[in-house]
């Protein structure tokens, strides 16, 4: 990582989300002195996906930053994102079960995720058991707590079991 890029690169992340034209301008300068970059090139995809909603042109970043840079631990959380919100849900899973070996990266988000596919699948007892998976990866209250909260909500989508009143005879 040569001096010029980190500075540009970090530029670009301090701008992100609240400045997107300083950001891109950041970006751009990056990706000049290093176009191979897959921070980088994650955070052009990061705009793309959350930002502008054009998945397909995220979708070709977080590619090519992945090629570039098949260890990075930021590229796979924010993919899964962008393939999910675009309905590309096996491609997810299975990038889930690749990222599920990467050192360092965090596992209850991963299982997060599998629950959101689970979810939009209609399935949710599968999305359910993939957060109770997760919380054994949680290691801070606040990702504990997003995965409580989102097991609540889904709970709430699930249709309510009637009780049936037994009759005696």
């Amino acid at each position: 990582m040569t001096l010029t890029k980190s500075k540009y690169y970090f530029e670009a992340l301090d701008y992100y989300p609240y400045n997107l034209a300083e950001c891109m301008e950041a970006l751009n300068y990056a990706l000049s002195y290093d176009p191979e970059d897959a921070d980088s090139l994650c955070l052009m995809g990061r705009i793309y996906s959350e930002q502008l909603r054009n998945y397909e042109t995220a979708k070709q970043y977080f590619q090519e930053a992945m090629l570039y840079d098949v260890t990075n631990i930021n590229t796979p959380q924010y993919y899964i994102n962008c393939l999910i919100n675009n309905d590309d849900l096996d491609e997810a899973e299975k990038l889930i079960e690749y990222s599920l070996r990467l050192k360092g990266i965090e596992k209850s988000i991963l299982y997060y995720y599998r629950s959101q596919i689970s979810e939009k699948r209609g399935s949710y007892s599968n999305a359910i058991k993939f957060l109770s998976e997760g919380e054994k990866f949680c290691f801070s209250s606040c990702s504990l707590d997003l995965l409580n909260e989102r097991k609540k909500f889904i709970k709430s989508k699930m249709p309510k079991k009637s009780k049936k009143k037994k009759e005696t005879k």
